[in-house]
């Protein structure tokens, strides 16, 4: 329930921006955070087109970094009257408005109550997480009675969907949707990540519609993608094949650590499709359980579920937590070996 709530609020936040936008009036305070970069870059870049004519972009456009910056500073500039325009916007990147000292709040707090209306200022958490402290009574108050706070997360499928087939349109190609889902598992559900990968599976692609063989070419696979393939080699007793992918995975500098968080983190997922199956429930359920917005993965999950036991499942969750234990606690242990041994067990309990 608190998931769903959160969900209808951020997406909310995320329709009075466009309708703000289309109607040509943008608020006087956003935070703009999330983990889809594509889209929050594409709003900044609705914004400036909105309120900063082209060729004032000196006068009338700012960007802030966040540290060492004193909110005087940022009230002194967002006082400086437009040129030529009627609004000038000031972008400030990375300025965590709840870590601030009490002086800086109280002025954060003053400021948020009075910014100019000739004045937009976007709050953007980039690679600083946005957590509103709602200890901090005073500022949350005026964060929620003054500020927008957009978050931008992974649209769902079916606009994923569409939107992949558009950006291969653009390409003069044609992709269908199973294919579409597929790139989706494969690179991820981040537009961010998916752009790059769109365009170097448009260029590779000889024939007009796009294909699996297409993706798996020239695609840059996201871990949990591989881990995936990885469990599934295991879970078909193809310890060559299995070998092969994390072998794959380490020339890529991926850290032991997180090849094993992925992997234990996708036998739980499997242990759960076993369970659905034999307590009769279905892919659905899986989805719910595990707040996936596609059926692919899901039917994925339950195929490789088929093919083995609750108590394999079991046993093979709890080598991988023994295992994690031990790399976060024994100096020097041999972390790519114990992962190769880790294989071969599981290969072994599967027999």
């Amino acid at each position: 329930m608190a998931y769903a709530k959160k969900t209808t609020k951020a997406n909310e936040a995320f329709q009075k921006l466009k309708t703000d936008l289309a109607a040509g009036t943008p608020g006087c305070a956003y935070i703009f955070y999330g983990e889809e970069s594509y889209l929050r870059e594409y709003y900044l870049g609705e914004l400036r087109k909105k309120l900063v004519p082209a060729g004032f972009e000196e006068f009338n456009y700012h960007r802030l970094e966040g540290k060492d910056l004193t909110v005087q500073s940022l009230s002194e500039m967002a006082e400086a009257m437009p040129m030529m325009a009627e609004r000038t916007l000031i972008v400030v990147t990375d300025f965590d408005i709840f870590k601030l000292n009490e002086e800086q709040r109280e002025k954060m707090i003053a400021f948020l109550e009075d910014i100019p209306p000739y004045c937009c200022v976007v709050f953007v958490y980039d690679t600083v997480e946005y957590k509103p402290n709602r200890t901090m009574k005073k500022l949350h108050k005026a964060v929620g009675d003054h500020v927008e706070a957009v978050e931008f997360r992974p649209a769902d499928n079916s606009d994923l969907v569409a939107w992949i087939a558009r950006r291969f349109k653009a390409l003069g190609k044609d992709i269908d949707r199973q294919t579409a889902e597929y790139l989706i598992f494969t690179c991820g559900g981040l537009m961010t990540g998916l752009v790059p990968e769109i365009t170097k599976i448009g260029t590779y692609a000889k024939g007009k519609t796009i294909t699996q063989k297409d993706i798996d070419a020239v695609a840059d696979p996201v871990l949990s993608a591989e881990v995936f393939k990885l469990s599934d080699a295991v879970l078909q007793g193809n310890y060559d094949l299995a070998a092969s992918i994390l072998g794959d995975l380490l020339k890529m500098q991926t850290e032991p650590i997180m090849i094993l968080a992925a992997l234990g983190s996708q036998l739980r997922r499997i242990y759960t499709a076993r369970m659905a199956i034999d307590s009769g429930k279905d892919k659905y359920w899986l989805m719910e359980l595990w707040e996936m917005k596609s059926d692919y993965p899901a039917k994925l999950l339950m195929n490789a579920a088929k093919r083995t036991t609750a108590g394999w499942c079991a046993d093979a969750v709890k080598m991988c937590q023994v295992l994690d234990r031990r790399m976060k606690s024994e100096k020097g242990i041999d972390a790519v070996g114990e992962l190769k041994l880790l294989l071969v067990r599981l290969g072994a309990r599967r027999k």
